[in-house]
């Protein structure tokens, strides 16, 4: 039978139904148009493009299957409970449906409370126990909901209900990232010393799990720059926590113990020269370049401590400090180069010492590029690096432009 011509085909609308089309082909065949109801369908199908009815059916349930999973995530997204009830009753299916975050389940995007963003409030919390009450698993997605909701210190009332109706504080969520690195991610104190309260293990760099580390390394490591790392780092180590990265004065200046990191280089001044090959952190949310082989200035600059960067400065620290160059040729970046290439010019104010103290703005360097391309080089001075990472003009850039930087 051949397929009708493109310019005979019929568009569809923008809801089709099925029975609708259904009521099309019985037609077909009661004006003998047919010789039986599945040549009809075939001919109806074929009149809208398709080459089989059961490819038109399947096109007319996707569509409608869509459709009521918007419907749902706008019925979330507007903690609208009661339809959400509605919804879920009719088609108790839709408590698996592919949505939210990794498509890992509805109770993972309630969890998140990300639209809107905004702590949970009783509608939201009412709607998280009637979607367990009723079908929707605490464990969805790998422990999605939980695994999302410890993303932030002012969702503890959820992490609370779902903690209380089965959910894992030692969950692996994902399938591979323990649920206490959420607020590592994030660098959220609250959020994370509440499952350390409820039993979280700070240790968990176990056998099975995508990232070998414990949470403080994880913390360190973190594409997040926030004023809330210190307090992180302290409510980790007094849970026992414990970091491959604990070199001297390295946890100083993270955890802004600046007396301790003065004690430090009084018993050995040439801690201010010292390179860490062991340093293996240190990438931003876009930028792949780590403090490997770097100084204890550089850590400063990469982590917004102005305080550290003065007393090193003061103790000696040689402004143009290089890092190691590694076996590709990548690398001898100083401090700058870190401190400008920050989210939110959170290294301005290192910036700003560093080059107040004789910064060198025309260094051309080979560093690494963007965490997406991974055998990205770019060869730059800080300017160039800083108008890639994180991208176009900022404060930053503008006090290296004030300042004579070139290209």
């Amino acid at each position: 039978m051949p397929a009708e011509s493109s310019a005979n085909l019929r568009s569809l609308p923008d809801r089709p139904n099925l029975r609708h089309l259904k009521d099309q082909a019985k037609a077909l065949l009661r004006a003998e148009g047919a010789s039986s109801l599945s040549e009809a369908q075939l001919k109806i199908a074929r009149s809208y493009g398709f080459a089989s009815w059961p490819k038109l059916k399947a096109h007319i349930e996707s569509i409608g299957k869509a459709e009521e999973l918007a419907d749902l995530k706008r019925a979330i997204d507007t903690n609208d409970l009661d339809r959400v009830k509605r919804l879920m009753t009719r088609n108790p299916a839709l408590h698996h449906a592919p949505l939210g975050y990794g498509k890992r389940g509805p109770l993972t995007w309630v969890a998140e409370c990300r639209a809107p963003w905004e702590p949970p409030g009783t509608a939201r919390l009412e709607m998280a126990q009637w979607m367990i009450d009723h079908g929707s698993d605490v464990h969805q997605g790998n422990d999605g909901p939980l695994g999302r909701a410890a993303l932030i210190g002012y969702r503890v009332p959820m992490m609370e209900l779902l903690v209380r109706n089965g959910a894992d504080v030692n969950a692996v969520w994902a399938g591979s990232m323990p649920v206490i690195c959420s607020p590592c991610e994030t660098v959220e104190p609250a959020a994370l010393k509440w499952l350390l309260d409820h039993g979280a293990d700070p240790n968990c760099d176990k056998q099975g799990h995508q990232y070998k580390v414990t949470a403080l390394d994880y913390l360190l490591g973190t594409y997040s720059r926030s004023e809330h790392l210190g307090e992180c780092i302290e409510i980790l180590l007094a849970a026992g926590g414990i970091t491959r990265y604990d070199e001297p004065g390295v946890l100083d200046i993270l955890r802004g113990r600046i007396e301790s990191l003065a004690e430090k280089l009084d018993r050995d001044p040439a801690l201010v020269e010292r390179r860490f090959p062991s340093l293996d952190f240190g990438a931003t949310g876009t930028r792949r370049l780590t403090l490997k082989g770097a100084s204890l200035l550089h850590v400063a600059a990469e982590f917004g401590s102005v305080n550290a960067a003065r007393l090193l400065l003061e103790r000696g620290a040689d402004v143009n400090a290089r890092a190691e160059i590694d076996e590709q040729e990548t690398g001898g970046q100083t401090p700058l180069f870190h401190a400008v290439t920050q989210q939110r010019d959170f290294g301005l104010r290192v910036a700003e010492l560093l080059v107040r103290q004789g910064a060198d703005l025309s260094l051309r360097v080979k560093l690494p590029g963007h965490y997406e391309r991974p055998d990205e080089v770019i060869e730059c001075t800080p300017l160039g690096y800083a108008r890639l990472f994180p991208g176009g003009e900022n404060r930053t850039v503008m006090l290296l432009l004030r300042w004579g930087a070139m290209e």
